[in-house]
């Protein structure tokens, strides 16, 4: 029987051995290529002459591309939101100009339109900064609110050339960062501010020379902007020491017949205004801390309201103590403080509003001091007197112009700018008088009104002056400090009636809340409504709580 044959199993074939690609039979297929002279479809033709070849530069991710030229760019008409860009006028205080800027993202910001006052290479950075940065020290030491200091130190650098910079003012720093161009290494320098004082004259001048060395009319070289700054800093106050305390006393005298006191309680206040503008003078050559100084000085009125209502005179020794806290509320400071909150920059007002606080205390702890150990006398103390105000429209008018004469005066305020402050305070007051008696308003409301009125006037005076609006703002909201519901509240916690005081104190700060607010509000309207062509200001945009 013949052996059945079993097909061999083979391997299929594979892919390699037989592909679409294969060359049919016939044709004799290719010889692999030289691995010396690999060819590609990519190479060059025959005949043609290879390129010489490109050496690699190290090149920046912010580097433009190659086919860019600047020479033919279109150009940059819009903001990388849509906006339009806008266009700063040279006719606007550098003040809004600088505001503007700063308002506006970095790669937005035009760039200086006036070449560097100085000679083709230009100051050095280190100098223009620290230059910068010690005017700043004076601005802010003076009072001046954080955005205004910030827009001083921006137009000092780009006054030079230095367009890339960025500073940073907080309560007691002051920091500039330049940076050349994106890809070099930034330029940062700061300085600390520990010393503040009260000199509007010395602010002005500040203020004078900024506008000097932002103005094209005047070419200020970096030598002698250092020379009249060492000039200003050397300055002696205007007025002598004996004058301020004169002024700190008219100016307690003052207050208290703004709230119904004659003569006889004008000179008493006065007295004791000055004895405790004494004391306090005395605790400073001392070395001791301001918030020592203030209660000291919140003594001596007080015990002179308590001496007269032991005597048993027919006086209102209210008049007396309200007369004296008048000259120590720190108005000034709070106007500062809201200005900074309201701007934006709450790190420095949080700190100014501190301040204010640990004044305000003071003060507190200073008369409650001297009305509790009156009533353990049995001095006669009526907290009634609040509510029985005596209205003599003329004599108060005189009054309130008289304090804010005095308040000037202790600003050191030049004396060109003193009379515009004493007007200011005197139609701030009218004002008041007008919606809180005569129309019986809410006193804070007509307090809020009649400060948004002098922020106002100020603000279009130093525009119109290119100066600061501190002096012609600050003394004349002095009419308008809460000392009655200061004195009051503290009076009503001296006898036991805690709730009676903690509302008479709430209302002293919203009446010092509605100065602040509606000073600041007074200012930002004039500078919305009154503004030179092309100064707007872009504020930040709401966030809505995301």
């Amino acid at each position: 029987m013949a052996e059945q044959q079993v097909p061999e199993e083979r391997k299929p074939p594979s892919d390699e051995a037989r592909s679409a690609f294969a060359a049919p039979d016939g044709v004799e297929q290719p010889g692999p290529p030289e691995e010396d002279a690999p060819t590609s479809e990519f190479a060059l033709p025959a005949g043609v002459p290879e390129p010489e070849p490109v050496v690699e530069q190290p090149v920046s991710a912010f580097a433009p591309p190659l086919t860019y030229s600047a020479r033919e760019a279109p150009p940059a008409m819009v903001t990388t939101a849509g906006l339009p860009l806008v266009r700063l006028s040279k006719d606007a205080p550098w003040q809004d100009r600088m505001r503007t800027m700063l308002r506006m993202p970095v790669g937005e910001r035009p760039v200086p339109e006036t070449a560097p006052k100085a000679d083709e290479a230009g100051p050095a950075v280190p100098r223009v900064l620290d230059l910068t940065l010690r005017i700043g020290e004076l601005l802010l030491a003076g009072g001046e609110g954080a955005e205004d200091v910030e827009a001083a130190m921006f137009a000092i650098c780009r006054s030079y050339g230095l367009d890339r910079c960025e500073p940073t003012v907080t309560f007691t720093l002051l920091s500039i960062t330049h940076q050349p161009s994106l890809v070099d290494d930034p330029v940062t320098a700061n300085r600390t501010v520990r010393r503040r004082g009260t000199d509007y004259t010395r602010l002005a001048a500040v203020h004078r020379l900024v506008t000097d060395m932002t103005s094209p009319d005047h070419d200020v070289t970096l030598e002698e902007a250092y020379r009249r700054l060492a000039e200003i800093r050397r300055n002696r106050h205007p007025y002598p020491g004996w004058v301020l305390t004169t002024a700190a006393g008219g100016l307690a005298g003052a207050a208290s017949v703004l709230v119904g006191g004659g003569v006889t309680v004008f000179l008493v206040a006065a007295a004791g205004a000055i004895l405790g503008d004494r004391l306090a003078w005395l605790c400073a050559a001392r070395g001791l801390p301001e918030f020592y100084q203030f209660v000291v000085a919140a003594m001596p009125p007080a015990a002179m309201g308590v001496a007269l209502s032991l005597l048993g005179w027919d006086l209102r020794p209210s008049a007396v103590i309200t007369g004296g806290l008048f000259a120590l509320i720190p108005g000034r400071a709070l106007v500062a403080a809201v200005q900074d909150g309201l701007t934006g920059f709450y790190i420095t007002a949080s700190a100014r509003l501190l301040e204010v606080t640990y004044f305000f205390v003071a003060i507190v702890i200073g008369v409650l001091t001297v009305l509790y150990g009156g009533l353990q006398v049995d001095a006669k103390l009526n907290p009634e007197g609040a509510l029985s105000p005596i209205e003599r429209p003329i004599v108060q008018t005189l009054a309130s112009m008289a304090l804010c004469l005095t308040f000037a005066v202790l600003l050191q305020q030049e004396r060109s700018t003193v009379w515009i402050a004493t007007v200011n305070g005197g139609i701030a007051w009218v004002i008041y008088a007008s919606i809180a008696v005569t129309a019986k308003g809410s006193p804070i409301m007509a307090t809020a009104v009649a400060a948004g009125l002098v922020g106002l006037f100020g603000q279009l005076v130093a525009r119109y002056r290119n100066t600061s609006a501190l002096p012609y703002v600050t003394a004349a909201i002095g009419p308008l400090l809460p000392g009655s519901a200061t004195y009051f509240g503290v009076l009503a916690i001296a006898q036991n009636h805690r709730d009676q005081g903690l509302a008479n104190i709430a209302k002293a700060a919203a009446l010092a809340m509605a100065i602040a607010i509606g000073v600041n509000l007074g200012s930002e309207m004039s500078r919305m409504f009154l503004k030179a062509p092309g100064a707007a200001r872009k504020a930040a945009k709401r966030t809505r709580g995301f």
